[in-house]
């Protein structure tokens, strides 16, 4: 299994949530949910200015195994989306936690992130899944 990043919050449908020093919030998928899918293919992202609660569906990744969709691990308003994933939707593989991110997201409460898994917990919630 990969290494899961320390600093980061997790959310049980395997997104990971970054709070950024501006006070947004980046998100991705972990490595564990890219290495269930395989090779991605295709990213659909929430539109910019689109507000999402915790928990909405966010948009979708699709790969050569499955499609899964992607859910906000905090509600807020998208400010920005990866527009390298149009053309190299690869980087969701090769870097999860940098270059692979899927949107930014401006908090209504930042204080959702505190409901989210750290590192350790995660690892622990993986392992139960795998059992």
């Amino acid at each position: 299994m990969s290494e899961i990043p320390a600093g980061l919050r997790y959310a049980r449908s395997h997104e990971w949530a970054r709070r950024e020093e501006d006070g947004t919030v980046t998100v991705g998928i972990t490595a564990y949910a890219q290495e269930a899918l395989g090779d991605v293919v295709f990213v659909e992202h929430p539109e910019v200015g689109s507000a999402l609660g915790r928990s909405d569906e966010a948009g979708v990744v699709e790969s050569v195994k499955a499609a899964s969709d992607i859910y906000a691990p905090v509600s807020g308003t998208v400010i920005a989306t990866n527009e390298s994933l149009e053309d190299s939707p690869e980087l969701v593989n090769q870097d999860p936690y940098g270059d692979g991110w899927f949107f930014r997201i401006d908090p209504d409460d930042i204080a959702e992130l505190d409901m989210l898994m750290d590192a350790d917990a995660y690892a622990r919630f993986l392992e139960s899944e795998q059992h």
